[in-house]
């Protein structure tokens, strides 16, 4: 009886382990779960869908028109000259101009630009030197900053308000026309008289999306410009041409382009 009891303890184990090897032979022949490739390449992410002027942009305009002192105190010929004609009694002429805009995103834009006047007007000052067979030339440039408030989105036309701050600065050349040639270590014919001042006022104006990046506009804006009182003079006794406080208008046409950051 004993015998038979040591019999069956020893071959226990090995009816378990026929028992477990068929689960064991499955469990080693079962397929590996399927794993991502280490080459296989990063999904790609997708574009925005929103337009570009809806996204942190920068955008440059260039721009042409024209620039009017109505009411600066100058003399000789009075309203300046434009493709339109003169206008008021001061001076006005051609004004064209670069800017350069940060939109960090559809509500508010700031910039910085600069206007100049390709066509230089004239008038009759000459002061002291007046009966020298002369002439005369003024010209204008501003540089500074400007800010702009969309007031009007929409996809195909976008309306703004803002202000502008800057450097004024106005040219005067006299030249001497005539007379004997010099060498140039004698002096030049002409002379230069610069008027520095500051100014600042607000603009208003419409752009129309042609694309996606490129944009036609329209602006105007009213400009007070604050210049010396007094006049600087060369020693042939011409003068500056405008002085003190000046209102200066502008209308200008505007194509641009947008640069996505």
């Amino acid at each position: 009886m004993a015998l038979k009891s040591l019999r069956a303890l020893a071959c226990a184990p090995l009816v378990a382990a026929a028992v477990a090897a068929p689960g064991d032979v499955a469990a080693q022949q079962a397929p590996l779960p399927p794993t991502a490739s280490p080459t296989e390449p990063a999904p790609i992410p997708q574009a925005s869908t929103r337009a570009l002027f809806e996204r942190p942009h920068t955008f440059a305009e260039v721009e042409g028109g024209i620039i009017a002192l109505p009411g600066a105190p100058i003399g000789g010929r009075v309203g300046g000259d434009t493709p339109i004609g003169t206008i008021g009694k001061g001076d006005a002429t051609i004004l064209t101009g670069v800017h350069v805009f940060w939109r960090g995103d559809r509500r508010f834009a700031l910039g910085a630009g600069a206007r100049f006047c390709p066509s230089p007007t004239a008038d009759n000052e000459y002061g002291g030197a007046s009966s020298l067979d002369r002439t005369h030339a003024r010209s204008y440039l501003w540089l500074g900053t400007e800010g702009r408030a969309y007031v009007l989105r929409n996809k195909l036309i976008e309306g703004y308000v803002g202000g502008v701050a800057g450097a004024v600065i106005i040219s005067d050349r006299f030249t001497t026309k005539g007379g004997e040639q010099a060498p140039t270590n004698y002096g030049t014919r002409d002379i230069s008289i610069a008027t520095e001042g500051f100014g600042i006022g607000a603009h208003a104006g419409v752009t129309y999306n042609l694309s996606e990046r490129w944009t036609l506009g329209s602006a105007f804006r009213s400009n007070l410009w604050f210049l010396p009182k007094s006049r600087t003079c060369s020693s042939l006794g011409d003068c500056a041409t405008i002085t003190g406080r000046v209102v200066a208008l502008e209308l200008a046409f505007s194509v641009g382009y947008r640069i996505p950051l």
